[in-house]
C-alpha cells in the first residue's frame, strides 16, 4: 500500500505541469506516513502487553519450569563446554554447506561453464570440511558423555 502511495506521488509530479506542484513538503507526506507507521507498528505491541497484562503472578507462574518435570538442581548450574563446541561446530558446517548450494545449482544447468579448476576447487573444500569433521569427532568434541 505505501509503495503504491510513493508510486502515485511520483507519477502525478512527473505527469502534472510544474505550476501544478504543490509545496515541497507534500511531496514528502508518503515518507512521513511511513515514518509515523514505522514508529506506532513495533511501540504499540508493547503498550498494549503493559496494559493487558496482570501486574502481580502467582506463586505457580514464578516456578521454573523444566519440560512439566519439578527442578531437581539450582538454574544457575554451570554447562559442560561440549554444548558450545557442538553448536558452534553445527554453525560451522552448516554455513559451509550453504556455499555448496549455488555450486551445486549451477552445476545441474545447462549452461555449466566452469572449468576444470572450479571443480577440483569444491572438491578441496569438501576435503576441507571432511577433515574438520574428522579432527572434532578425534577430539571428543561429539560425544556427550
Amino acid at each position: 500500500m505505501m509503495g503504491a502511495i510513493l508510486l502515485q506521488a511520483t507519477t502525478t509530479a512527473t505527469t502534472s505541469d510544474v505550476s501544478n506542484v504543490g509545496a515541497p513538503v507534500t511531496a514528502y507526506w508518503p515518507v512521513m506516513i511511513f515514518f509515523v507507521f514505522a514508529i506506532i507498528f513495533p511501540v504499540l505491541p508493547i503498550i498494549l502487553g503493559r496494559v493487558v497484562r496482570p501486574s502481580i503472578y502467582g506463586k505457580a507462574k514464578m516456578r521454573p519450569y523444566e519440560c512439566g518435570i519439578d527442578p531437581v538442581t539450582e538454574a544457575h548450574d554451570r554447562f559442560t563446554v561440549r554444548y558450545y563446541i557442538v553448536a558452534m561446530l553445527f554453525l560451522i558446517f552448516d554455513v559451509d554447506t550453504i556455499f555448496l548450494l549455488p555450486w551445486a545449482i549451477i552445476f545441474m544447468g545447462d549452461d555449466f561453464s566452469f572449468t576444470t579448476f572450479a571443480l577440483i576447487e569444491m572438491f578441496v573444500f569438501i576435503g576441507i570440511l571432511i577433515v574438520g569433521y574428522y579432527y572434532a569427532w578425534r577430539k571428543g568434541a561429539l560425544e556427550w558423555a
